[in-house]
């Protein structure tokens, strides 16, 4: 069995696998101390079953990109990639898209938090996991009219939630002044630390037997007979009788090799810690008018946000890490957030799809290829499920959920 991709979705994979009796080797093209699952907010959030491609995100998309402080970006370019991606986003932003995805998106985020349990209780990794909820707060009645009409959405699903105003909320938290109209809490979502849950899977997955490269990019992917018989890194070879490709954002670029159309676009996040808070932040929130994460996490916080379609680079773009620091004032009056300097911000990339959902299942046009990819902002929240999946699919064995509008050939 190899892997090509040692995030999370490859490293579940790879656990899942394992405990099924393969035998694992993963490639992946760093050293896997740093990747987009390491730095993000950890949040396990059965309440995003909606899809990024959504009614009205066109216009807030237009409306962020004259703000250079606000949580939207995307690069000016001719680039015929972007332009397409960008056609497939609209064209999928559709309430009719939003009724038939969301059900399954909901399933895929319960699922990851349902087995996040089992690893920590019966796979004995070691990681901190809350069940504390998360807060969406809010400032404005346009939000705030989405947010209840989203709660009674998941109710609908079955999901825990409960519709607070702002005395609701700053009972919640109490150490803290709230400026908020109210919010929403679901009880249903959760959170890790991101961090100490890759290394302890890293570690695991060592422990069982399975042979890790490193700083290793396959750039050439052999078929025979609609097979993959071998891929390529430089001059070595790696054979295998099943594969799986979990490289995240460049799941497109990985999967060119193999003629397989799976448009993902890099979206560039910034998180970076604070200690201001003083232990006094009860919940894990999402800022919504703002677009911004809050997550208590290992004594401190880390706070994140932006979604800036660039391509894959370095670069770190400091005006919107101060639009991200400056928000939180905006919902917690008695904490102000300095803008970090550059060398305390960390940044990972997004795998987005045009129509924000996965792509998990079966190659039909490569018959022992399974793709693992493409979660978006959910990565982490999926990241258990996929793993689960990917080895229900190659054991041949009754799948956890139905997973078909998840086709990774659906825009071949």
């Amino acid at each position: 069995m190899l892997i090509v991709g040692g995030g999370i979705a490859g490293l579940c994979s790879a656990l899942y696998l394992q405990q099924s009796g393969w035998q694992v080797t993963i490639i992946d093209k760093n050293d896997m101390n740093d990747n987009c699952s390491y730095g993000n907010a950890g949040m396990i959030v059965p309440s995003h079953f909606i899809p990024m491609a959504a009614p009205g995100m066109l216009a807030k998309g237009i409306r962020w990109m004259l703000d250079k402080k606000s949580p939207f970006y995307i690069k000016p370019s001719f680039n015929l990639f972007l332009f397409k991606w960008g056609l497939n986003f609209l064209r999928h932003s559709t309430a009719k898209h939003v009724s038939t995805t969301a059900p399954f998106i909901k399933d895929l985020n319960v699922l990851g938090g349902e087995e996040y349990s089992r690893l920590k209780n019966e796979f004995n990794l070691e990681f901190p996991l809350e069940h504390k909820g998360i807060l969406m707060l809010y400032k404005t009645k346009k939000t705030e009219d989405e947010q209840i009409a989203l709660a009674q959405m998941a109710h609908d699903f079955g999901l825990n939630c409960t519709v607070l105003d702002h005395a609701g909320i700053q009972e919640l938290e109490p150490g803290l002044k709230m400026s908020v109209t109210g919010g929403v809490h679901y009880l249903s979502d959760g959170h890790i630390d991101p961090a100490a849950f890759m290394k302890s899977l890293i570690q695991s997955v060592e422990q069982a037997g399975a042979t890790i490269i490193r700083n290793a990019a396959v750039d050439k992917i052999e078929i025979k007979d609609s097979k993959i018989s071998k891929v390529f890194v430089g001059s070595k070879e790696y054979s295998a009788d099943k594969f799986i490709f979990a490289t995240g954002a460049e799941l497109t670029g990985t999967l060119k090799h193999a003629k397989v159309n799976i448009p993902v676009m890099p979206g560039k996040g910034y998180s970076f810690m604070t200690h201001e808070f003083g232990n006094k932040l009860q919940h894990p929130a999402l800022l919504l008018d703002d677009k911004v994460s809050i997550t208590p996490m290992g004594g401190s916080v880390r706070i994140g946000g932006t979604m800036e379609l660039a391509g894959i680079n370095d670069k770190i773009n400091m005006n919107k890490v101060t639009g991200i620091a400056e928000s939180v004032n905006h919902y917690y009056a008695d904490v102000k957030i300095e803008t970090p300097s550059p060398k305390d911000v960390w940044y990972g990339f997004r795998p987005c799809s045009p129509d924000g959902l996965p792509y998990l299942g079966r190659l039909k046009s490569l018959d022992n290829a399974v793709i693992a990819g493409g979660g978006g902002m959910m990565g982490v929240s999926c990241g258990p499920a996929f793993g689960k999946i990917v080895s229900e699919l190659i054991n041949e064995s009754q799948l956890s959920m139905d997973i078909n509008c998840f086709d990774p050939e659906r825009f071949n």
